[in-house]
């Protein structure tokens, strides 16, 4: 039972008004258009498939995957309307109407004063470091991602970790784990003074855990860098899903609408990189947007020798006009309180059924705390690696670890492990029902029980 918002009532009234009835089924906002056919495999099958890719996840076949959550990036299911949009894609060099389109509604969200179009937002990265970073400077972020982190030692850089303390403890709750240590980036600034170029900010916190950072602590992480002249960056992959958390944790923030949320964040930062295959429902596409001049126009020329024309930037016109799209349907409440909730489900099940996972619950993702899980395994033997194969093997899940593989730490010793042994359970957007995630729900906790139970 649902009913369509009235006139007057704000975006997302519709599944409040679901849940104030008191019915705790939070709906799909959205009927099924288009299906693509799942392969079953046999276990022979997959044991034979993930030996041949040498044991490692990303070398297996798509097809040989029954249920997909190595990632979120560019795997979720585009709209109607974006499918629409496409037919909209004009592919002129330069000066493409799907450029303006495409800038349009990034200035509608984010108002920078510069917006690159890039690939995606690795390329953005790229961009951003080869222009700021070099030898002898200091990138501080809450938590880098990954391929973050390389773009800026690549440049000879050095990347540093800032998380609050919660932040490096899946058991620990806490509603903004993402939170940067304010103390911390402080010290920073001022012991490394005409050393730190920018100042990132991931929102949300992807490999600590998908754990979203507070509109206070953005502002004051915004104050800090001012104060010392130092431009703060986001990392804005889950800006939508972040401006949620604050709408639904964060006092004063609950009757805002997340777009203007989202609006007052972009405010309080100086540029941006983003990857418009995560919130923006893209299978392609990103950008980097900023409003320093002299630097914009170094980025330009770099985008020129190594992604394209700055109108389009590595990207079709069909691409730019499928973004716009989705950075409207983004910030839809009604959409926003299914996708963060339908994430919960699946960790909650987790944790009711005595899975030890990060928490609070991410937002585009269940973080499974494989050191918890297999406490017998060295860090540096790659806990999360091996329950990543584990979980194909038992079930054809793919997942991805997030942890000592990752951020390519040796076992020899030679390095520390990471500060966190993960595995991801992305969920890609509008992509599984619910019966896919009950099956996922069963092979993780049948996976999670000692092998003498089994």
């Amino acid at each position: 039972m649902s009913r369509g918002a009235r006139p007057g009532e704000r975006p997302g009234a519709a599944l409040q008004w679901l849940v104030s009835r008191g019915y705790h089924t939070i709906i799909e906002p959205f009927r099924i258009h288009s299906v693509e056919p799942l392969r079953m495999t046999t276990a022979d099958e997959r044991r034979a498939a993930v030996e041949a890719a040498g044991y490692n996840v990303f070398g297996l076949h798509s097809s040989d995957v029954l249920i997909d959550l190595l990632t979120d990036s560019g795997t979720g299911a585009m709209s109607r309307d974006q499918w629409a949009a496409i037919q909209h894609g004009d592919e002129s060099y330069a000066g493409s109407p799907s450029w303006y389109a495409f800038e349009s509604a990034v200035k509608d969200l984010f108002a920078f004063g510069h917006v690159i179009p890039t690939h995606q937002g690795r390329a953005a990265e790229k961009i951003i470091f080869s222009v700021l970073g070099g030898p002898g400077k200091v990138v501080p972020n809450n938590t880098h991602f990954d391929t973050t982190r390389a773009n800026v030692e690549a440049t000879g850089a050095e990347a540093v970790d800032l998380v609050i303390a919660e932040g490096r403890d899946p058991a620990t709750e806490h509603p903004f784990k993402g939170n940067m240590d304010l103390a911390a980036l402080e010290d920073l600034l001022e012991s490394r003074r005409g050393e730190v170029p920018v100042v990132f900010l991931t929102i949300t916190n992807n490999s600590g855990g998908g754990q979203p950072v507070s509109l206070e602590n953005i502002r004051a992480t915004s104050a800090l860098c001012r104060r010392f002249g130092v431009p703060l960056f986001l990392d804005a992959c889950r800006f939508a899903e972040n401006a949620w958390f604050i709408h639904e944790r964060e006092a004063g923030q609950g009757d805002r609408e997340v777009a203007d949320i989202v609006r007052e964040i972009a405010s309080l930062a100086d540029g941006m990189t983003m990857s418009a295959k995560k919130d923006p429902f893209a299978n392609i596409g990103g950008w980097l947007a900023l409003n320093d001049d002299e630097v914009a126009e170094r980025c330009r020329t770099l985008l020129i020798l190594t992604e394209g024309f700055p109108t389009y930037g590595g990207l079709a016109g069909r691409d730019l006009e499928a973004i716009a799209q989705g950075l409207r349907e983004a910030v839809s409440h009604d959409y926003l309180r299914y996708r963060i909730r339908s994430t919960a489900y699946l960790g909650e099940a987790l944790l009711a059924a005595g899975v030890p996972v990060v928490r609070p619950i991410g937002g585009h993702a269940v973080y499974l705390d494989a050191r918890a899980l297999a406490p017998h395994l060295d860090p540096l033997d790659y806990p999360g690696q091996a329950l990543a194969v584990a979980l194909y093997l038992e079930g054809g899940i793919r997942s991805c670890e997030i942890g000592s593989v990752m951020f390519g730490r040796q076992p020899d010793g030679s390095e520390r492990p990471a500060a966190m042994e993960l595995v991801r359970l992305a969920i890609p957007r509008r992509t599984y029902t619910q019966s896919h995630v009950d099956y996922v729900i069963e092979v993780v906790v049948e996976r999670s029980r000692p092998a003498r139970t089994r």
